[in-house]
């Protein structure tokens, strides 16, 4: 019974001994690691991140990235499209592809552009002004004030012709038949006495009967007719004219003196040569040709009222 009792003790002493080295195991804090093994453990982060798949991380970004706000543009005939707010560039050509096909500026940036463009485009527009001034004076029933050039003012002169030499110029002749070559052509009222002018002869008395109006200019005498000056054939018989046709009466001058301002205004655009003499010879008749070609005129090689217009002479 005695020993029973010591081995029941024994036992009890070694449970509790036991359970005290457990107890002191749990109590005791955890060893620290040292450096090496903490590069270990980044060395193996950063290989399992590589090892991350890339559409897992472009989703990831992709999931993650604030949408860029966008401006709408709405066109005129309804239409929308949508351009982004830092891109400059794209909605500048944006905005112009759409001014193009709608025919309206799209924006203030494209409007101020547009303005450029037509003032860099100079010759365009100087051109197609040209092209319609061109076509009014040829259709002839526009009014002088609609091709006026505002650009060009002529100041009237007096010449002093009466002191010039004898006219060296050969005299036309007189033809009741003759009819101005090409004046068929030339449509509209300016051009009207060019298309029915046939010259015709009567005596000194006839004519001041029929005319409050008759001067002598360069040797020949003239009467003047709603605007116009024509030799008065046969009011002298040894008359002299070196042009048989209408003379457009500008400014109240008698015909010489027309005859040398339009040619001192040809002279000082570099179109007329010759002196200033008052007669329309073949020098004048080239110089008036070549003026009304530049400018989109009839070639009437004639002193007409759209070729004075354009002078600036009225």
């Amino acid at each position: 019974m005695r020993i029973f009792l010591i081995l029941f003790c024994s036992l009890a002493i070694a449970c509790a001994v036991d359970g005290a080295q457990e107890n002191n195991k749990a109590g005791k804090p955890a060893p620290k690691k040292n450096k090496a093994q903490l590069s270990q453990h980044a060395a193996a982060a950063s290989r399992a991140k590589k090892a991350t798949p890339t559409h897992y991380q472009a989703a990831k970004a992709t999931h993650y990235q604030k949408p860029k706000a966008a401006h709408h543009v709405t066109t005129a005939g309804g239409r929308s499209t949508a351009i982004g707010a830092n891109k400059t560039k794209e909605k500048t050509k944006v905005l112009q592809q759409i001014a193009t096909q709608s025919g309206e500026p799209a924006g203030g940036k494209l409007q101020k552009t547009k303005r450029s463009q037509q003032v860099a485009a100079g010759r365009y527009t100087a051109s197609s002004t040209y092209s319609q001034k061109r076509k009014q004076l040829k259709g002839g029933t526009t009014s002088a004030a609609a091709f006026q050039s505002s650009s060009k003012t002529y100041k009237v002169q007096h010449f002093n012709l009466s002191t010039k030499s004898k006219p060296v110029i050969a005299p036309v002749t007189f033809n009741a038949s003759r009819h101005i070559e090409g004046s068929e052509r030339w449509v509209g009222s300016n051009y009207q006495v060019f298309r029915s002018y046939r010259p015709v002869w009567h005596d000194r008395i006839w004519w001041r009967s029929h005319y409050n109006r008759v001067v002598f200019a360069s040797g020949g005498w003239y009467y003047w007719n709603a605007g116009w000056w024509y030799p008065a054939w046969g009011y002298a018989p040894n008359g002299y004219y070196a042009y048989d046709g209408p003379i457009y009466a500008y400014n109240g001058l008698p015909p010489d003196q027309v005859i040398a301002n339009v040619q001192a205004a040809l002279q000082q655009q570099g179109y007329y040569h010759g002196e200033v003499d008052g007669l329309i010879g073949p020098i004048t008749r080239a110089a008036l040709v070549a003026y009304q070609r530049d400018h989109g005129l009839y070639e009437t090689a004639a002193i007409d009222r759209p070729t004075l217009t354009s002078l600036g002479m009225s």
